[in-house]
């Protein structure tokens, strides 16, 4: 038995954990907001890292597409919202990023936990999408996704392009 944390994972069907977070201004972003639409909540590692960056372009190019099949997009890391901002501006982002800087919302989403690094196991995010209804149940949930053509993938499973 480790003392590492265990991540709890989702499955289609499950409740959503609702969260209020800071977004990039520190302005509240609430999942309950979103509730009447579909959302797209992903949880990645690092702003302005290699990875992250290509997944965060890549839905900030999709987001007209989705936004039109009804469906918002909701990043969240454990950045602090002055870095959600720097990452915003640099890349020109139009998503709404938010900061889990205590990591209690990423754990609730099961996307946070033991991962393998480069071989090692380490505790950290863990790369993950979740499609929620309009009632804020999951209907998709993938874990250790890809950073690259993970976006053009979600887009296919969706139907949508």
């Amino acid at each position: 038995m480790t003392d590492s944390p265990t991540a709890t994972r989702l499955s289609p069907g499950d409740q959503a954990p609702d969260f209020t977070l800071p977004d990039a201004e520190g302005n509240p972003v609430s999942l309950a907001s979103y509730r009447g639409r579909r959302v797209v909540v992903y949880c990645y590692p690092a702003a302005l890292t290699p990875g992250c960056t290509t997944q965060a372009v890549d839905f900030t190019a999709a987001a007209g597409e989705f936004a039109e099949a009804g469906l918002d997009i909701v990043g969240i890391s454990p950045d602090a919202p002055d870095k959600l901002m720097r990452f915003r501006e640099k890349e020109g982002l139009s998503i709404t990023l938010v900061s889990d800087e205590e990591k209690s919302v990423l754990a609730a989403f099961g996307a946070y936990g033991p991962k393998k690094l480069y071989g090692k196991e380490v505790v950290g995010v863990i790369r993950s999408t979740f499609v929620l209804d309009a009632e804020g149940k999951v209907e998709r949930a993938a874990y250790n996704v890809k950073a690259t053509g993970h976006v053009a993938k979600l887009r296919r499973d969706l139907g949508l392009g």
